[in-house]
């Protein structure tokens, strides 16, 4: 088949989760289709690290989209009909380039990589209408059913604000949050109404977005590149994992990444202090890029150490005495706890934080906590008890390989295109 895959952002290198999706994307499909990516690149640093990608395929990069302004954002909440992520990479120059190329060439499949990019799918299939010409088939990946996060931050900010928590930062939160909520579920919905086939990364989001009316689905989940992310791998790259002089709690994600940033502030407030107590040596060490500045205060109140962008994430993985994912908001299967769990890191998590791993077992994959009282008690005996926190990682490998590999996702994905 010819593909031609739309990217929100440049998919290489793969340091997000979104990047690295789209990127084990690009790898599996060019393997046995001819494959164009589309791209948006902010500049031509970003261009020129695309290299890697064109021996896989052919990349076709946009500059931009420029960065959207508090002020514009705040308007167009109020005055546009269209949800914030539909807007963000709204830009005439890209759509100008994926008409010529659909019009030169004929595409058996036009993909859209997320939200952002779904406008660019709905132009298509309104140009389809008007000209009764043929059209690709137009296939939606669905990185999150987009309302149910803005409906779980929405609630979230509102009843901390309600509680007298920082009332008026979290209540303009839960009111913006509140606006997207309603906007992405009519978006959405009609999205899914005008393209062939949704794809979605678990049957949470599935059912989710059936309540909106979808119907045509494929669950093509997240998954992790488990010969990468193993402990072998870095043993015959003879990379170690690292060793920390006291016991270290690890989290990984895109810091300024309002869930990520959520987590950490819950944890930071109401986790850690209890594990302190018994532990007081303890670390929290926060592994990624862009940092918001609610983190910075936190670290340089010797909260949490951020280690900003690393070229690897897998030692700081390995080393982790716990992995927590901590997560209050968000949705769909999250890349870093199958890379965590891939690397056999013990893992203490929010039941939301593994939401849509098929299989996975409280006590036998990781440790489940829901309250914070939960969540300090579940590290402290991860820490008191090496020896249930290696057997937790030996099985979530084992999950891991077994249902969350790309090599089982990627035909998959390609039944969407049947």
């Amino acid at each position: 088949m010819k593909i031609l895959l739309l990217s929100p952002y440049p998919p290489y290198p793969p340091h997000g989760g979104g990047t690295m999706r789209i990127c084990q994307i690009i790898r599996g499909l060019a393997q046995r289709h001819t494959l164009t990516c589309l791209t948006f690149a902010p500049d031509a640093a970003a261009e020129r690290a695309l290299a890697p990608l064109r021996d896989l395929c052919r990349v076709v990069s946009v500059r931009g989209p420029a960065p959207r302004s508090t002020l514009r954002r705040a308007w167009t909440t109020v005055a546009s009909p269209f949800p914030d992520m539909a807007l963000r990479n709204m830009l005439p120059a890209f759509r100008a380039v994926l008409n010529d190329l659909v019009a030169s060439e004929r595409f058996d499949v036009v993909q859209a990589e997320s939200i952002e990019m779904a406008p660019y799918l709905l132009s298509l299939s309104s140009a389809d209408r008007k000209t009764h010409a043929h059209r690709p088939r137009l296939v939606f990946d669905q990185f999150n059913a987009e309302y149910v996060l803005q409906k779980r931050a929405a609630l979230t900010d509102l009843r901390a604000a309600l509680m007298l928590s920082n009332p008026a930062r979290r209540g303009a939160g839960g009111v913006y949050s509140l606006i997207q909520w309603v906007k992405l579920a009519y978006y959405e919905r009609d999205v899914m109404q005008k393209c062939d086939v949704t794809v979605v990364v678990s049957e949470e989001d599935r059912r989710a977005l059936e309540r909106l009316g979808g119907t045509r689905f494929v669950v093509a989940p997240n998954g992790v590149d488990t010969t990468f992310f193993s402990r072998a791998a870095l043993a015959r790259e003879h990379r170690a994992p690292l060793s920390f002089v006291a016991p270290t709690l690890v989290f990984s994600g895109t810091l300024d990444f309002r869930p990520n940033v959520d987590a950490l502030a819950w944890f930071v407030d109401a986790v850690l202090p209890q594990v302190r107590i018994r532990r007081p040596a303890i670390r929290l060490l926060a592994v990624g890029k862009r940092p918001a500045p609610a983190l910075q205060r936190l670290a340089e109140q010797g909260c949490l150490v951020l280690t900003g962008e690393v070229a690897d994430v897998r030692p700081y993985l390995a080393g982790a005495t716990v992995y927590v994912v901590p997560m209050r908001i968000g949705g769909g299967i999250r890349l870093k706890v199958l890379e965590a769990f891939a690397l056999e890191a013990p893992v203490v998590s929010t039941s939301l934080g593994v939401e849509g791993i098929v299989g996975l077992r409280d006590g036998v994959h990781c440790a489940l906590a829901d309250t914070p009282q939960q969540f300090a008690r579940a590290i402290l005996r991860l820490l008191d008890s090496p020896s249930t926190g290696r057997a937790l990682g030996a099985a979530a490998r084992e999950l891991a390989c077994a249902g969350y590999d790309w090599e089982t996702i990627i035909p998959r994905l390609e039944a969407a295109y049947q």
